[in-house]
């Protein structure tokens, strides 16, 4: 699978980037790769173990695994397509999500905020020449606005969680496989097929992905013209970069440097 740059602002080489053939991993031009354990040494989201927020995410999961099919997403994204709802700057964006919590985490309850921050701190402190990708990582999740009364108060389960492909049969990788038997898609004698509405080798760009704010994110960059590279718009909408650390990032101390990228985005 290739990603191609499609813009130079952020001093990236016109260069094909790649989906290693013998994993999973995202590969860039300076061996950029999603890693095991992330910046802060933590391993990533353990659905099965035990903890305080168990209850709350299987919950969310079964209510998403339920609710979203391939009319519903269609739907909502032809409701938020136009982006009429708010108009605000990155950073303004980024304030709201104090107000946020994911339910789908099972390890953290921080604010939405912190979870920015975190990442594109980590981000900054292991490819601190990429730019770009530092302000990738702090406007990833931004489409967790969804959430908020002013963005349309959508429920938790119409927002968060990891996506999964629609109009096709549901994969058992997927988080809480087993509530997708009460979706209406799983009975649909084209929904439930191995290719649904699909072509072999369609591409990733052309399926239908569960709606949330990973999808939303895109549109907003996307339709605002964003001159991030292309392989930004991928992680945003792919990819999940996960902090997972109980160390609050100072948000006066990183502001500027986030704002100078916010305002280059803009030249």
């Amino acid at each position: 699978m290739a990603v191609l740059i499609e813009h130079s602002e952020f001093g990236i080489e016109e260069k094909e980037r790649r989906m290693n053939a013998d994993s999973d991993e995202l590969v860039l031009d300076e061996g950029f790769v999603v890693p095991a354990n992330n910046s802060y040494g933590y391993s990533f989201r353990d659905y099965d173990a035990e903890s305080e927020r168990k209850e709350r995410v299987v919950e969310l999961y079964r209510l998403s695994h339920i609710n979203q099919t391939y009319d519903f997403v269609k739907k909502m994204r032809e409701a938020y397509s136009s982006l009429n709802r708010v108009e605000m700057s990155i950073w303004e964006c980024c304030e709201l999500l104090n107000e946020v919590v994911d339910d789908s985490d099972p390890d953290l309850d921080e604010p939405q905020i912190q979870h920015l921050l975190q990442s594109a701190e980590a981000v900054r402190k292991d490819y601190p020449d990429q730019d770009w990708l530092h302000l990738t990582a702090l406007i990833h999740d931004l489409g967790k606005v969804l959430l908020l009364p002013s963005f349309g108060g959508l429920p938790q389960w119409a927002v968060v969680g990891d996506t999964f492909p629609l109009g096709c049969a549901f994969d058992p990788s997927v988080v809480h496989y087993e509530h997708f038997k009460s979706n209406p898609d799983h009975s649909h004698p084209t929904y439930n097929t191995k290719l649904g509405v699909y072509k072999e080798g369609c591409g990733l760009e052309n399926i239908l992905m569960s709606w949330g704010h990973d999808d939303y994110m895109y549109l907003v960059a996307k339709e605002n013209k964003t001159t991030l590279p292309s392989a930004a718009l991928f992680i945003i909408r792919k990819y999940d970069l996960y902090s997972k650390s109980t160390v609050r990032v100072d948000v006066d101390k990183v502001k500027p440097y986030y704002i100078s990228l916010i305002e280059k985005v803009k030249t």
